[in-house]
Protein backbone atom coordinates (compact mmCIF):
# COMPACT_ATOMS: atom_id res chain seq x y z
CA UNK A 1 0.00 0.00 0.00
CA UNK A 2 1.35 3.40 -0.90
CA UNK A 3 2.70 5.46 1.93
CA UNK A 4 1.24 8.95 2.44
CA UNK A 5 4.26 11.23 2.61
CA UNK A 6 3.26 14.89 2.52
CA UNK A 7 6.85 16.04 2.55
CA UNK A 8 8.42 13.70 0.00
CA UNK A 9 7.61 16.02 -2.92
CA UNK A 10 9.07 19.09 -1.22
CA UNK A 11 12.44 19.22 -2.93
CA UNK A 12 14.08 22.31 -1.49
CA UNK A 13 13.37 22.69 2.22
CA UNK A 14 16.94 22.53 3.51
CA UNK A 15 17.19 26.24 4.26
CA UNK A 16 14.03 26.19 6.32
CA UNK A 17 15.86 24.68 9.28
CA UNK A 18 17.15 28.16 10.06
CA UNK A 19 13.58 29.26 10.63
CA UNK A 20 12.83 26.27 12.86
CA UNK A 21 14.60 27.89 15.80
CA UNK A 22 12.18 30.81 15.75
CA UNK A 23 9.06 28.68 15.92
CA UNK A 24 7.75 30.57 18.93
CA UNK A 25 5.84 32.98 16.68
CA UNK A 26 2.06 33.30 16.78
CA UNK A 27 1.38 30.65 14.15
CA UNK A 28 3.43 28.06 16.00
CA UNK A 29 1.81 28.85 19.33
CA UNK A 30 -1.65 28.36 17.87
CA UNK A 31 -0.65 25.05 16.31
CA UNK A 32 0.51 23.77 19.69
CA UNK A 33 -2.84 24.38 21.37
CA UNK A 34 -5.72 21.95 21.51
CA UNK A 35 -8.45 22.24 18.91
CA UNK A 36 -11.80 23.76 20.00
CA UNK A 37 -14.50 21.19 20.66
CA UNK A 38 -16.68 22.40 17.78
CA UNK A 39 -13.88 21.68 15.28
CA UNK A 40 -14.35 17.93 15.08
CA UNK A 41 -11.68 15.78 13.47
CA UNK A 42 -12.65 14.55 10.00
CA UNK A 43 -11.09 11.23 11.00
CA UNK A 44 -14.02 10.74 13.38
CA UNK A 45 -16.83 12.39 11.43
CA UNK A 46 -15.98 10.86 8.06
CA UNK A 47 -12.91 8.67 7.53
CA UNK A 48 -13.47 6.24 10.43
CA UNK A 49 -17.27 6.53 10.41
CA UNK A 50 -18.16 3.29 8.64
CA UNK A 51 -21.55 2.47 7.15
CA UNK A 52 -23.01 -0.82 8.40
CA UNK A 53 -24.44 -2.90 5.56
CA UNK A 54 -25.19 -6.09 7.50
CA UNK A 55 -24.02 -7.91 10.62
CA UNK A 56 -20.22 -7.68 10.64
CA UNK A 57 -20.15 -6.07 7.19
CA UNK A 58 -19.20 -2.40 6.75
CA UNK A 59 -18.37 0.06 4.01
CA UNK A 60 -15.71 2.77 4.24
CA UNK A 61 -15.18 5.83 2.06
CA UNK A 62 -12.08 7.91 1.33
CA UNK A 63 -11.18 11.43 2.46
CA UNK A 64 -7.58 11.92 1.39
CA UNK A 65 -5.78 10.06 -1.40
CA UNK A 66 -1.96 10.38 -1.71
CA UNK A 67 -0.32 11.60 -4.91
CA UNK A 68 0.35 7.97 -5.85
CA UNK A 69 -3.40 7.61 -6.47
CA UNK A 70 -3.44 4.46 -4.37
CA UNK A 71 -5.32 4.32 -1.09
CA UNK A 72 -3.43 5.42 2.00
CA UNK A 73 -2.53 2.29 3.97
CA UNK A 74 -3.28 3.98 7.29
CA UNK A 75 -6.87 4.56 6.19
CA UNK A 76 -7.42 0.87 5.47
CA UNK A 77 -5.75 -0.18 8.75
CA UNK A 78 -7.78 2.33 10.78
CA UNK A 79 -11.06 1.40 9.12
CA UNK A 80 -10.37 -2.32 9.57
CA UNK A 81 -9.80 -1.77 13.28
CA UNK A 82 -13.03 0.24 13.48
CA UNK A 83 -14.93 -2.67 11.92
CA UNK A 84 -13.35 -5.13 14.34
CA UNK A 85 -14.05 -2.87 17.34
CA UNK A 86 -17.74 -2.65 16.47
CA UNK A 87 -18.07 -6.39 17.12
CA UNK A 88 -16.72 -6.39 20.70
CA UNK A 89 -18.08 -5.15 24.03
CA UNK A 90 -17.50 -1.71 25.53
CA UNK A 91 -15.37 -3.26 28.29
CA UNK A 92 -12.69 -4.37 25.83
CA UNK A 93 -9.71 -2.31 24.68
CA UNK A 94 -7.61 -2.70 21.56
CA UNK A 95 -4.50 -4.73 22.38
CA UNK A 96 -2.79 -5.30 19.01
CA UNK A 97 -3.30 -5.58 15.27
CA UNK A 98 -1.36 -7.53 12.62
CA UNK A 99 -2.06 -6.60 9.01
CA UNK A 100 -0.95 -7.77 5.58
CA UNK A 101 -1.42 -5.67 2.47
CA UNK A 102 -2.09 -8.00 -0.44
CA UNK A 103 -3.29 -5.61 -3.18
CA UNK A 104 -3.20 -1.92 -3.92
CA UNK A 105 -6.31 0.01 -2.93
CA UNK A 106 -8.44 1.64 -5.64
CA UNK A 107 -9.46 5.20 -4.64
CA UNK A 108 -12.35 5.18 -7.14
CA UNK A 109 -14.48 2.66 -5.21
CA UNK A 110 -15.38 2.19 -1.51
CA UNK A 111 -13.83 -0.55 0.65
CA UNK A 112 -15.92 -3.32 2.22
CA UNK A 113 -14.87 -4.70 5.62
CA UNK A 114 -15.95 -8.22 6.53
CA UNK A 115 -15.47 -9.21 10.18
CA UNK A 116 -15.04 -12.78 11.38
CA UNK A 117 -15.59 -13.29 15.13
CA UNK A 118 -12.65 -15.64 15.57
CA UNK A 119 -12.76 -16.03 19.36
CA UNK A 120 -14.45 -14.53 22.41
CA UNK A 121 -12.38 -15.29 25.51
CA UNK A 122 -12.63 -14.21 29.12
CA UNK A 123 -9.66 -11.82 28.90
CA UNK A 124 -8.79 -11.66 25.19
CA UNK A 125 -11.00 -11.49 22.12
CA UNK A 126 -9.80 -11.94 18.53
CA UNK A 127 -11.31 -10.66 15.30
CA UNK A 128 -10.27 -11.24 11.68
CA UNK A 129 -11.07 -8.56 9.12
CA UNK A 130 -10.85 -8.60 5.34
CA UNK A 131 -10.81 -5.31 3.44
CA UNK A 132 -12.33 -6.03 0.02
CA UNK A 133 -12.47 -4.23 -3.32
CA UNK A 134 -13.61 -5.64 -6.66
CA UNK A 135 -14.40 -8.93 -4.92
CA UNK A 136 -10.81 -9.47 -3.74
CA UNK A 137 -9.08 -8.75 -0.41
CA UNK A 138 -6.67 -5.81 -0.36
CA UNK A 139 -5.82 -6.18 3.34
CA UNK A 140 -6.06 -8.98 5.91
CA UNK A 141 -6.10 -7.90 9.55
CA UNK A 142 -6.03 -9.79 12.85
CA UNK A 143 -7.11 -7.65 15.80
CA UNK A 144 -6.86 -8.56 19.48
CA UNK A 145 -8.88 -6.92 22.28
CA UNK A 146 -8.49 -7.33 26.01
CA UNK A 147 -10.10 -6.46 29.31
CA UNK A 148 -8.04 -3.60 30.73
CA UNK A 149 -6.24 -4.94 33.80
CA UNK A 150 -3.57 -3.15 35.87
CA UNK A 151 -0.20 -4.89 35.92
CA UNK A 152 2.22 -4.88 38.87
CA UNK A 153 5.09 -5.02 36.33
CA UNK A 154 5.74 -1.87 34.32
CA UNK A 155 8.78 -0.67 32.36
CA UNK A 156 9.48 1.25 29.17
CA UNK A 157 12.30 2.76 27.13
CA UNK A 158 12.94 6.44 27.92
CA UNK A 159 11.46 9.04 25.62
CA UNK A 160 13.98 10.61 23.21
CA UNK A 161 15.15 14.07 24.22
CA UNK A 162 13.71 16.36 21.52
CA UNK A 163 12.16 19.84 21.33
CA UNK A 164 8.58 20.06 22.51
CA UNK A 165 5.83 20.50 19.87
CA UNK A 166 5.12 24.11 20.86
CA UNK A 167 8.71 24.95 19.86
CA UNK A 168 8.45 23.43 16.38
CA UNK A 169 6.71 24.28 13.11
CA UNK A 170 4.09 22.22 11.33
CA UNK A 171 4.68 21.01 7.78
CA UNK A 172 2.29 23.72 6.56
CA UNK A 173 4.13 26.44 8.48
CA UNK A 174 7.45 25.25 7.07
CA UNK A 175 6.04 25.46 3.55
CA UNK A 176 4.58 28.94 4.17
CA UNK A 177 7.97 30.18 5.33
CA UNK A 178 9.66 28.75 2.29
CA UNK A 179 7.05 30.30 -0.01
CA UNK A 180 8.04 33.73 1.33
CA UNK A 181 11.58 33.39 -0.11
CA UNK A 182 12.06 35.88 -2.97
CA UNK A 183 14.28 33.57 -5.06
CA UNK A 184 11.76 30.73 -5.22
CA UNK A 185 11.05 29.51 -8.75
CA UNK A 186 7.53 29.49 -10.12
CA UNK A 187 7.51 25.70 -10.49
CA UNK A 188 8.56 25.30 -6.86
CA UNK A 189 5.79 27.67 -5.77
CA UNK A 190 3.22 25.65 -7.68
CA UNK A 191 4.40 22.39 -6.13
CA UNK A 192 4.37 23.82 -2.61
CA UNK A 193 0.93 25.36 -3.06
CA UNK A 194 -0.38 21.99 -4.21
CA UNK A 195 0.90 20.51 -0.96
CA UNK A 196 -0.83 23.22 1.04
CA UNK A 197 -4.10 22.51 -0.77
CA UNK A 198 -3.95 18.82 0.19
CA UNK A 199 -6.36 18.13 3.04
CA UNK A 200 -4.37 15.61 5.06
CA UNK A 201 -6.24 14.88 8.34
CA UNK A 202 -2.93 14.57 10.27
CA UNK A 203 -0.89 17.42 11.73
CA UNK A 204 2.88 16.84 11.74
CA UNK A 205 5.83 18.74 13.24
CA UNK A 206 9.22 17.39 12.11
CA UNK A 207 11.96 17.56 14.73
CA UNK A 208 14.66 17.94 12.04
CA UNK A 209 13.07 19.20 8.79
CA UNK A 210 16.19 18.91 6.61
CA UNK A 211 16.60 15.27 7.64
CA UNK A 212 12.85 14.62 7.45
CA UNK A 213 12.82 15.70 3.80
CA UNK A 214 16.04 13.81 2.86
CA UNK A 215 18.09 16.87 1.93
CA UNK A 216 21.05 15.76 3.99
CA UNK A 217 22.09 12.10 4.32
CA UNK A 218 21.66 10.71 7.80
CA UNK A 219 20.87 7.62 9.80
CA UNK A 220 17.63 5.83 8.89
CA UNK A 221 15.65 7.44 11.70
CA UNK A 222 12.81 9.96 11.65
CA UNK A 223 11.37 11.74 14.66
CA UNK A 224 8.30 13.94 14.51
CA UNK A 225 5.31 15.00 16.56
CA UNK A 226 1.91 14.02 15.16
CA UNK A 227 -1.75 14.27 16.09
CA UNK A 228 -5.15 14.06 14.46
CA UNK A 229 -6.23 17.33 12.90
CA UNK A 230 -9.35 18.45 14.78
CA UNK A 231 -11.00 17.67 18.11
CA UNK A 232 -11.83 14.14 19.30
CA UNK A 233 -11.91 14.51 23.08
CA UNK A 234 -12.33 11.91 25.78
CA UNK A 235 -13.88 9.37 23.44
CA UNK A 236 -13.95 5.57 23.64
CA UNK A 237 -10.33 4.42 23.90
CA UNK A 238 -10.89 2.07 20.95
CA UNK A 239 -11.61 5.12 18.77
CA UNK A 240 -8.30 6.74 19.74
CA UNK A 241 -6.55 3.47 18.85
CA UNK A 242 -8.24 3.52 15.43
CA UNK A 243 -7.04 7.08 14.84
CA UNK A 244 -3.52 6.12 15.96
CA UNK A 245 -3.66 3.20 13.52
CA UNK A 246 -4.47 5.68 10.74
CA UNK A 247 -1.58 7.95 11.74
CA UNK A 248 0.86 5.05 12.13
CA UNK A 249 1.33 4.53 8.39
CA UNK A 250 2.51 8.10 7.84
CA UNK A 251 6.14 8.70 6.76
CA UNK A 252 7.35 5.21 7.61
CA UNK A 253 8.68 3.89 4.31
CA UNK A 254 10.66 7.02 3.49
CA UNK A 255 12.76 6.40 6.60
CA UNK A 256 14.61 3.62 4.77
CA UNK A 257 15.95 6.07 2.18
CA UNK A 258 17.29 8.67 4.61
CA UNK A 259 20.94 7.51 4.26
CA UNK A 260 20.57 7.79 0.47
CA UNK A 261 19.70 11.43 -0.22
CA UNK A 262 20.41 11.12 -3.96
CA UNK A 263 18.38 7.95 -4.44
CA UNK A 264 14.82 8.15 -5.78
CA UNK A 265 12.68 5.05 -5.40
CA UNK A 266 10.31 4.54 -8.31
CA UNK A 267 7.91 2.49 -6.21
CA UNK A 268 7.36 1.87 -2.50
CA UNK A 269 4.63 -0.12 -0.79
CA UNK A 270 3.79 -1.49 2.63
CA UNK A 271 3.70 -5.27 2.95
CA UNK A 272 2.83 -5.87 6.58
CA UNK A 273 2.05 -3.70 9.57
CA UNK A 274 1.64 -4.49 13.27
CA UNK A 275 0.80 -2.38 16.32
CA UNK A 276 0.61 -2.92 20.06
CA UNK A 277 -1.27 -0.50 22.29
CA UNK A 278 0.46 -0.30 25.68
CA UNK A 279 -1.44 2.48 27.43
CA UNK A 280 -4.37 4.87 27.22
CA UNK A 281 -3.86 8.11 25.30
CA UNK A 282 -5.55 10.75 23.16
CA UNK A 283 -4.80 10.80 19.46
CA UNK A 284 -5.82 14.47 19.13
CA UNK A 285 -2.96 15.46 21.44
CA UNK A 286 0.68 15.55 20.36
CA UNK A 287 2.39 12.15 20.17
CA UNK A 288 6.08 11.71 19.48
CA UNK A 289 6.65 9.32 16.59
CA UNK A 290 10.08 7.74 16.25
CA UNK A 291 10.75 5.65 13.12
CA UNK A 292 13.92 3.72 12.47
CA UNK A 293 14.99 1.20 9.85
CA UNK A 294 17.27 -1.30 11.56
CA UNK A 295 17.93 -3.37 8.44
CA UNK A 296 17.64 -2.97 4.67
CA UNK A 297 18.01 -6.22 2.78
CA UNK A 298 15.60 -7.85 0.35
CA UNK A 299 12.98 -5.30 1.32
CA UNK A 300 12.83 -2.65 4.00
CA UNK A 301 12.40 -3.49 7.66
CA UNK A 302 11.16 -0.67 9.85
CA UNK A 303 10.22 -0.17 13.45
CA UNK A 304 8.40 2.78 14.96
CA UNK A 305 7.64 3.80 18.51
CA UNK A 306 5.08 6.39 19.40
CA UNK A 307 4.82 8.19 22.72
CA UNK A 308 2.74 11.05 24.00
CA UNK A 309 4.00 14.30 25.49
CA UNK A 310 3.98 13.05 29.05
CA UNK A 311 6.41 10.26 28.30
CA UNK A 312 4.20 7.20 27.99
CA UNK A 313 5.11 4.98 25.07
CA UNK A 314 1.96 4.22 23.15
CA UNK A 315 1.67 2.16 19.95
CA UNK A 316 4.62 0.12 18.70
CA UNK A 317 4.71 -0.40 14.95
CA UNK A 318 7.05 -2.93 13.28
CA UNK A 319 6.72 -2.89 9.51
CA UNK A 320 8.09 -4.42 6.36
CA UNK A 321 7.89 -2.67 3.03
CA UNK A 322 9.40 -2.85 -0.41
Amino acid sequence: MAEGKVGESVNRLTDITESQNSAEDDSSESSGAQYPQDLKSVLVTSVLNLEQLDIDLYRGTHHWVPRTQRLFGGQIIGQALVAAAKSVGDNLYAHSIHCYFVRAGDPKVPVLYQVDRTRDGRSFTVRSVKAIQHGQPILICQASFQVLQPSPLQHQFPMPVVPQPEDLLTVEELIQRYLSKPDLTESAKQGLNKLLATEVPIEVKPVSPAHFYRHVPGEPRRVFWARARGYIGEADMKLHCCVAAYVSDFALLGTVLLPYSKYRACFTASLDHAMWFHNTFRSDEWMLYECDSFCEAAGAWLRADCGEEMGFWLPRVPRKGS
